[in-house]
């Protein structure tokens, strides 16, 4: 979907591309994939990358154009990661600023994406308006980590009731999205700081929104990277009570299986085609019998003093 607006942030929407107006497109179709490279004289290879959901964050200076890839944070609901990142591209030209990402997102949603409306105010920098976006998507980022940290932590509640492989698997899912987080927040921290230092930027940099877009990064980058520490740990211990578990099980089957093997070696032995004192006895049987069970009895008492039992 392609939507044209005056001003950036959305204020006002136009039919057709004027001077310094702002192009959203988000999940392009083959014939506007079409569009943008024919009619707005976009690099074909260029509009190809941005669409790779696994692009990394760069900066390109041509002639005609800039081109600044980001990654953003989305939310999936089909592959059973809750939370993934895609790159968001953004082309300055002399004549519009063009923003294309793969699918619908937070940081830019193409329903309402006047998402600067409580300004008050129209942005008409596009350097500035590229760091609103690093704002807002570390917003975004930290948002997310709040969730995942609620996810996490219902998770770890059901696995202390009972360990499942379910619930094991739900919590990797959990680490592959603070993984999926920290890369990509680090590389949107170097574009931010090649964006900072380079002589190619000739418009007046906001230093204080810079500043918060820095910020707001590394916030992210360390609040992700904390709660990946946790789930690391979580993950090992909840690995070793599977263990200890299993351990305790193999201990109790094994002195289960000590105690029976007493009365069967008793009956073995007087089972032996061999004469002995009792064949005539009419009190044998009883006797064997107690004396096996006695024998099991102590053996039961000998582990459970042993605390093995």
């Amino acid at each position: 979907m392609i939507k044209i607006f005056k001003t950036f942030g959305g204020y006002t929407e136009i039919s057709n591309p004027e001077k310094n107006c702002w192009i959203n497109v988000t999940n392009p179709t083959q014939a506007e994939i079409v569009r943008l490279t024919e009619h707005f004289e976009l690099p074909n290879d260029s509009v190809n990358d941005i669409l790779d959901v696994d692009e990394r964050p760069r900066i390109e200076f041509e002639d005609d154009w800039t081109l600044i890839i980001m990654r953003i944070p989305v939310e999936v609901t089909n592959n059973g990661v809750p939370f993934h990142t895609v790159p968001l591209g953004i082309f300055l030209t002399e004549n519009f600023t063009l923003t294309l990402c793969l699918q619908d997102n937070e940081v830019l949603p193409i329903g309402q994406p006047a998402f600067f409306r409580e300004q008050y105010r129209s942005i008409t920098d596009n350097i500035n308006f590229i760091l609103r976006l690093f704002l807002r998507s570390g917003s975004l980022y930290l948002n997310y980590l709040k969730q995942i940290n609620q996810m996490t932590s219902a998770i770890e509640q059901d696995l202390e009731k009972s360990i499942k492989t379910k619930e094991l698997n739900q919590l990797l899912k959990m680490e592959k999205c603070l993984v999926y987080f920290i890369t990509s927040i680090k590389a949107n921290e170097i574009v931010l700081a090649r964006l900072r230092n380079s002589k190619k930027i000739t418009s007046e940099i906001n230093e204080d929104l810079l500043e918060d877009a820095f910020i707001e990064n590394k916030q992210a980058l360390e609040m992700a990277q904390i709660y990946s520490d946790i789930q690391s740990g979580t993950m090992e211990t909840f690995a070793s009570v599977i263990s200890n578990n299993l351990n305790v099980i193999m201990k109790q089957l094994t002195v289960i299986s000590i105690v029976l093997m007493i009365p069967t070696l008793v009956a073995s032995i007087f089972g032996m085609n061999v004469p002995n004192f009792m064949e005539k006895a009419t009190w044998a049987m009883p006797a064997i019998i107690s004396g096996s069970l006695v024998l099991s009895v102590l053996g039961v008492m000998f582990f459970r003093r042993r605390r093995w039992f």
